[in-house]
């Protein structure tokens, strides 16, 4: 009943509050962040959301503010992450402020308050049938994995596992404890590594790969 009724109705309703009454901070932080990153101050990136009747994941395009500048060697190509991850980016993102814009697509229904992190569209060849259920919901803003290490989490089967037990059993109080214990974490800046990607310990795609490569060549 929560899920089929009440949950998107309380997205809707969660995320219009916020940007109203945090408009002021949005307003302020593309300011900061046009004059930081000299230049656009959002990132934008098609990601994996719900999937749709034909069973495939729906791509939408995930908007957060920039945390990285785009600096380039002397071969025109961009210099590693941690280089390009100035000042202005860490604190956003120690802070969580660079999600903020995600409440935008929360309202257009591409994504809920919570439920499992919406991560690369490369990501997903690499996923074993059974973590494909991970988007059988709405990707969130925060989730369950989040509020056990948020991003200090160091394995990718860890974050899974904690997003299908999310998927398994949703409830409005269930929903309600992660939003407040995300809440007090970001306050107290626990379980934060930067720089950081959406949990595990590198690229899903990457370590899986080389995992594979390792057992092929035994």
């Amino acid at each position: 009943m929560y899920v089929k009724f009440f949950k998107r109705f309380f997205d809707f309703i969660f995320s219009l509050i916020a940007v109203v009454v945090l408009s002021p901070v949005l307003l302020a932080l593309i300011i900061v962040g046009a004059v930081a990153m000299r230049g656009n101050p959002f990132f934008v990136q098609p990601r994996p959301g719900k999937k749709g009747k034909d069973g495939q994941e729906k791509i939408f395009k995930l908007v957060k503010f920039r945390t990285m500048d785009n600096r380039k060697d002397k071969d025109g190509n961009l210099l590693p992450d941690d280089v390009r991850l100035n000042k202005y980016g860490k604190i956003m993102r120690i802070t969580s402020l660079d999600e903020l814009p995600e409440l935008f697509n929360i309202l257009k229904g591409d994504m809920s308050i919570v439920g499992p992190r919406p991560l690369l569209v490369s990501y997903l060849p690499w996923y074993t049938e059974e973590e494909h259920h991970r988007h059988d919901v709405r990707p969130g803003l925060t989730g369950l994995a989040q509020v056990n290490g948020r991003n200090a989490i160091k394995l990718w089967e860890s974050v899974f596992a904690y997003d299908l037990k999310y998927v398994s059993n949703i409830t409005w109080i269930g929903d309600l404890k992660i939003i407040l214990s995300t809440i007090s974490k970001v306050f107290k800046r626990s379980d934060v590594v930067v720089p950081t990607g959406e949990g595990g310990s590198g690229r899903l795609d990457v370590e899986r790969r080389n995992r594979q490569n390792n057992v092929t060549t035994r």
